[in-house]
């Protein structure tokens, strides 16, 4: 897969070294809206080609595939414009906040014959691949609730995640991970309750969400720009309870522990780069070897939670999905 980096963003790097590790993914080329910057950033990257625009990658007939990393307000926009220009494109989470632009999206891709997939990274790696079989398997016993959470304190307001007119926002950056693990685990939400801090910038530097799924099982989160640095889940079952302390940034240190009132074990995760595995699935679903991971369904019923979280927070009231 010859991958086109669409910005000069710092995830960027997370891709480059994931694609430096994999023999099946090279990143060819990289545009800015600045000339230079692009050059400079192609120079130190060792990317082959820079252009000055994000038109002129889409226009690189060289590439096969668009890694857009922008704003999440210019998700949608440069998805669309990479689709129509016949490129496959590996989007970064969050899609979109807007149910339609998904399906608008993923449609588009559909009819051209391209693979569109949202990056969360998270749901390659296999310590994602082992909580959904505990609790599919039944290690848990019945399932009764999930609790997540993912903090950590921005450092400036002038970070495009605190800009309202970029999207920005803590549900969006860090809580979209709460939620899609949850739906992972629980499967759509019912209904959803949203409570949210608003700072200065006026985004949500905080999120606390309840989702209900069917079978009595309730989904909890928090989100955070101003708590201190941390991730958990916690899945709970009637016999057993689940607890991965690195569920997000698979890299951090962390384990996946299953505890009994008798005991509890470790289970036992290989330590792989998630972003490898991400690229090859994409570079596998464009070749026809394997099926993308993430496809339109589960992006729609991402946009389709976030949107009631954020709704049911304006209004103060119970969405109901």
């Amino acid at each position: 897969m010859r991958l086109g980096l669409l910005s000069t963003a710092r995830i960027n790097d997370a891709i480059l070294a994931a694609a430096a590790e994999s023999d099946r993914v090279d990143v060819v080329a990289v545009a800015s809206r600045d000339e230079e910057r692009a050059a400079l950033y192609a120079a130190e990257h060792g990317i082959a080609r820079a252009h000055g625009s994000y038109e002129a990658l889409l226009g690189d007939s060289d590439v096969d595939a668009i890694y857009v990393s922008l704003p999440n307000a210019l998700h949608h926009e440069w998805t669309m414009s990479a689709l129509r220009a016949g490129k496959h494109v590996l989007c970064e989470k969050p899609y979109s906040r807007d149910p339609a632009d998904v399906e608008q999206a993923f449609a588009t891709a559909r009819s051209a014959g391209l693979v569109l997939m949202e990056a969360f990274m998270y749901r390659h790696h296999p310590q994602t691949h082992a909580i959904t079989a505990l609790v599919r398997d039944g290690a848990l016993g019945k399932l009764l609730s999930v609790r997540s959470t993912f903090t950590f304190p921005l450092a400036s307001l002038t970070d495009v995640r605190a800009q309202p007119e970029l999207a920005g926002g803590a549900l969006m950056d860090v809580g979209c991970y709460c939620i899609s693990g949850t739906r992972l685990i629980a499967g759509e939400p019912l209904s959803v309750f949203g409570t949210e801090t608003r700072g200065r910038t006026g985004v949500d530097m905080a999120f606390y969400g309840t989702m209900q799924f069917a079978n009595d099982v309730v989904g909890q989160f928090e989100a955070s720009f101003v708590a201190p640095q941390r991730q958990a889940l916690e899945v709970v079952g009637d016999e057993a309870v689940l607890m991965a302390f690195a569920p997000w940034r698979t890299d951090w240190p962390g384990e996946l522990r299953v505890v009994r009132p008798q005991g509890s074990d470790v289970v036992p995760v290989p330590s792989v780069d998630a972003y490898v595995l991400e690229l090859e699935n994409m570079a596998d679903a464009i070749t026809g070897a394997a099926p993308p991971l993430l496809e339109g369904e589960d992006a729609l019923g991402q946009a389709r939670t976030v949107d009631a979280l954020y709704r049911s927070a304006e209004s103060g009231a119970v969405v109901r999905l």
